[in-house]
């Protein structure tokens, strides 16, 4: 659908959406696959308002974090906007709804890493009772987590749930009877979540600014 609609857009359109291409791989360290369609006449492009964004974007790789996929749309759009450098800046911090979706592979990769083994070990600690996360899995749409302390290995993985409440995400251990939250952006609130296709599915919106 993205695609048939980019081939009959004007070149104001084309350079507008080239210009928020430039940002995102500016923003990016990697972005495998990115598609984008604006929706807005050239006179709206030159006043700045834009009716609506679509994204779908693959194998991202943001601030030391990895997504498989992100889908993403918006509407009514102000920014001012720079033919000539292609320079975009958002006006009014809007808003957008998008949905990521994290593999098994992409999940472990975090927070196994340099950056972010931290939260790997906060979960371990405060829903396991054991300081270091050792591995996870996504089976059969359960999560599921392997944890170690000192001197203590225990070689099977724990059932965690994951859920959403008011805008947050949390981690939920029946054994332990233990939750914790996942830290995230204040200005982000999770609408819903589930575990398909092992996937983690993560449903959002946000106010975006760069």
């Amino acid at each position: 659908m993205i695609s048939k609609r980019i081939q009959s857009k004007s070149l104001l359109a084309k350079l507008f959406e080239n210009g928020i291409r430039i940002l995102l791989f500016k923003e990016c360290k990697n972005i495998g696959h990115l598609e984008i369609d604006i929706i807005a006449s050239s006179i709206q492009i030159i006043k700045g308002e834009i009716q609506k964004i679509n994204l779908i974007a693959k194998d991202i790789y943001y601030k030391d974090l990895l997504f498989d996929k992100i889908e993403l749309d918006s509407n009514l759009i102000k920014v001012d906007f720079n033919i000539r450098n292609k320079k975009l800046d958002f006006k009014n911090n809007p808003k957008i709804k998008f949905k990521i979706s994290i593999s098994e592979i992409s999940l472990k990769k975090v927070l196994l890493s340099h950056q972010w083994n931290w939260i790997g070990k906060r979960i371990s600690k405060e829903i396991l009772d054991r300081e270091n996360l050792d591995d996870i899995k996504i089976r059969d749409g359960k999560l599921l987590i392997k944890a170690s302390g000192t001197n203590i290995y225990i070689n099977k993985l724990e059932l965690v749930n994951i859920k959403t409440k008011k805008g947050k995400v949390y981690l939920y251990n029946k054994n332990y009877n233990k939750k914790i939250q996942i830290p995230l952006e204040d200005k982000i609130y999770i609408e819903n979540l589930n575990i398909e296709n092992n996937l983690i599915n993560i449903f959002a919106n946000s106010s975006i600014s760069f």
